[in-house]
């Protein structure tokens, strides 16, 4: 099987010079994390909701607005570029490899299209119990721990999303996504005096995706991925007798297809 034939021909993309607030306006309006970046209509990297929460997190103190940032200001350019011939279990040898989670199929620097994990996971087929590929390892947060503390987690850990826990509860989940909106909106809104006092005093329940969907242990990898397809989302809490006990994540699931 080839990238072509799995790979989202429609195409989300960006001029390098749009200012970000309206790369923050797609990325809500059609439900997206990422984004190709393109230079005369060729494409010169990807833009991120996690380089957005960096970028915004680090200049806090300067009270810059989404609105006089750039696209290109938070693009990544260090990015793999395939043909639409790359045979699909090149890239499942890298799936859970550092770097950016989506990959441009290009021809001559001329965008075609985009493969992401979730474009990957109807070819999961395991009929294994999730409670074997879930991990374990478990970083949680409260819902009234600070937004920071759960971004700081995030980026120590190399992780994506953290369940947030109230008396022993599944309650909600945040990721960089929700953090991006809460930073942005912050930025647009409060007075620059006073914007790095709310950055800091954020709660999580504040900003955090709740309720959270969750499953049992029993479920199947092929029944999670149809979840998170239908459901558009990245990972899964793994909740037995009430208690949470993992999370599984596109990665997980796509390391159970032969490679």
């Amino acid at each position: 099987m080839k990238v072509k034939e799995v790979m989202t021909k429609d195409i989300i993309s960006v001029d390098k010079d749009v200012d970000l607030k309206h790369v923050l306006n797609l990325m809500k309006k059609y439900e997206i994390t990422k984004i190709p970046v393109l230079e005369d209509k060729k494409l010169i990297g990807i833009v991120t909701d996690n380089i957005i929460a960096h970028k915004l997190g680090s200049i806090r103190k300067k009270g810059v607005p989404p609105s006089r940032l750039h696209a290109s200001s938070v693009t990544e350019k260090n990015i793999e570029k395939i043909s639409p011939e790359t045979e699909i279990k090149i890239i499942l040898k890298k799936v859970g490899e550092p770097g950016p989670t989506m990959l441009c199929v290009v021809d001559n620097d001329k965008l075609l299209g985009i493969i992401t994990k979730a474009d990957l996971l109807p070819l999961v087929k395991s009929t294994k119990p999730v409670r074997e590929i879930m991990n374990k390892k478990l970083h949680i947060v409260s819902p009234d721990d600070r937004v920071i503390h759960a971004r700081r987690i995030m980026i120590n850990e190399n992780i994506a999303r953290l369940p947030v826990v109230d008396n022993g509860n599944l309650v909600g989940i945040i990721t960089d996504n929700e953090i991006v909106f809460a930073l942005a909106d912050i930025k647009r809104s409060v007075p620059i005096g006073r914007q790095k006092h709310q950055l800091d005093e954020l709660l999580i329940r504040d900003v955090m995706k709740t309720p959270a969907f969750w499953t049992e242990p029993n479920i199947t990898a092929e029944e999670v991925a149809k979840l998170m397809l239908k459901n558009n989302i990245g990972a899964l809490p793994i909740i037995e007798y009430g208690k949470l006990i993992g999370i599984v994540s596109r990665t997980d699931l796509l390391n159970t297809i032969s490679r």
